[in-house]
């Protein structure tokens, strides 16, 4: 239903002459963000059925987004995990020992797409995440366990 009644109300507002809004807050109308469902329309385009996408690039003249267009995907808390084990196997090899500093913040450079040119250099607070992984040793999987043992974790 919303789907459709944003459709009317941006089909009406180009048929008065008026530019399709793309921005956030451009036109609102009857209570609806034009320029915010131009863009959840265009960022969605695949959760689009083959009709809406029709009509939308058809009646309206609305594309997909571009990949560069994209918002990156989140991280889930296994990325952050495994990102912060990197940060202490680079600690680990470096020092060789994982008795890092409360305070302790390690930066590594991590390689987002494989390709080499998406390299990003990130902190990460290892000293806090050493302590919350000595904390909640119980609840850690026997997997995780194993890794940060593997790399000279202490536990007690």
């Amino acid at each position: 239903m919303t789907w459709q009644r944003c459709f009317h109300l941006v089909r009406m507002h180009l048929d008065a002459g008026e530019a399709l809004p793309t921005e956030t807050g451009d036109v609102v109308r009857q209570g609806e963000d034009l320029g915010r469902w131009v863009q959840s329309v265009r960022l969605g385009w695949e959760q689009l059925t083959t009709v809406q996408q029709w009509m939308c690039e058809q009646v309206l003249g609305i594309e997909p987004a571009t990949e560069g267009e994209k918002p990156r995907p989140r991280r889930t808390q296994a990325d952050k995990w495994a990102m912060n084990y990197e940060a202490a196997k680079q600690f680990y090899e470096r020092e060789g020992h994982l008795q890092v500093p409360r305070k302790h913040v390690e930066r590594i450079v991590i390689d987002d797409d494989g390709s080499g040119e998406g390299r990003e250099a990130r902190e990460h607070e290892l000293g806090a995440w050493i302590g919350n992984q000595r904390s909640r040793a119980a609840t850690l999987t026997p997997e995780r366990t194993e890794l940060l043992s593997a790399i000279g974790m202490r536990w007690t």
